[in-house]
């Protein structure tokens, strides 16, 4: 009878706690200087944590997040559990995005104004490299999964340009469309996807071969790109339209189209490739995508002018 009273009363335990969090999106807020925080199993937003006084570009690992301040010239590295700021690294006038390799070893933030990208270590965040590009406002540069190369897209370009890392240089320049903006690898790091927001297209650019192969006409003013964990999607959210775009790798060919909040900008997928969350900068709001039905699911509130979404 006592082990049938432990048993009943741990049963009455485990029925009574709250369900476990799934996986945090963290969403840079431009206007209201602040980070919200989206639990993405319940997608309710449970918190703002006040950073910076312009944070634009997100990444995020190893329990710290990676912001970059475009009004300060700073890169922040925040304790994501508390939201504490742990060091400021001077990058240089305007950063935006900012990607971590995939070993965590580096970070890479496009500082705009110096046409440059920074590459960091991380997590102590020392400068290590400042690399010129030919491309005028670089706004993205990420890395490829195997961390060999960065792909920068810039503003005021018609070209991707691509830095050998080790090398800490340019070495390419693909041509796209007018005014690139999103990039996504394939899990295999075959391939990349960007967005050419002026050009309303997305190119498919051979990695290996520093060649494009494909290009996909989107909606108006392509700009976020998001990559299936599986890689057989790959999803561009147009700023204009506005919606979201689901594009099958195998065909190229777009599969559908979703509508979204109002100038839906970058973008993150969870881990398990189920769900998509969307920064609508104009909305103050994140859509959030079913991946499988290929349907919005809701919005959540956040902050003003959200920039993008990083989930761990």
């Amino acid at each position: 009878m006592h082990a049938i009273s432990l048993l009943c009363a741990t049963l009455l335990t485990l029925a009574a706690a709250p369900a476990l969090a799934g996986p945090l999106a963290y969403v840079p807020n431009e206007k209201s200087a602040s980070v919200s925080v989206i639990d993405t199993a319940t997608d309710q937003r449970l918190r703002d944590l006040p950073l910076g006084e312009r944070p634009r570009g997100i990444a995020a690992g190893g329990g710290l997040l990676y912001l970059t301040d475009g009004k300060t010239g700073q890169l922040l590295v925040v304790e994501a559990a508390s939201g504490r700021l742990l060091r400021s690294i001077a990058v240089g006038a305007s950063p935006e995005g900012v990607s971590l390799s995939p070993d965590g070893r580096w970070l890479a933030v496009a500082v705009e104004d110096d046409n440059s990208v920074v590459l960091l270590t991380a997590p102590e965040g020392q400068v290590v490299a400042r690399i010129k590009v030919d491309g005028k406002n670089p706004e993205h540069a990420v890395f490829s999964p195997d961390g060999r190369w960065l792909l920068v897209s810039a503003e005021e370009a018609e070209q991707v340009d691509v830095i050998e890392v080790a090398a800490r240089r340019q070495v390419a320049s693909l041509p796209v469309g007018k005014r690139p903006r999103g990039i996504g690898f394939l899990p295999d790091g075959s391939r990349a996807y960007v967005a050419s927001e002026v050009a309303g297209k997305v190119y498919a650019i051979d990695v290996a071969r520093h060649q494009v192969v494909a290009e996909i006409v989107a909606g108006q003013f392509p700009n976020g790109i998001a990559v299936q964990p599986d890689g057989r999607r790959v999803f561009v959210s147009n700023g204009r339209d506005p919606s979201v775009m689901a594009i099958d790798v195998a065909s190229n060919r777009v599969i559908a189209t979703i509508e979204v909040g109002k100038r839906p900008w970058n973008m993150a997928i969870t881990p398990d490739g189920r769900k998509l969350y969307v920064a609508n900068g104009r909305s103050g709001t994140v859509s959030v995508i079913d991946t499988a039905s290929l349907r919005k699911t809701g919005d959540i509130v956040v902050g003003e002018l959200p920039w993008g979404v990083a989930i761990p």
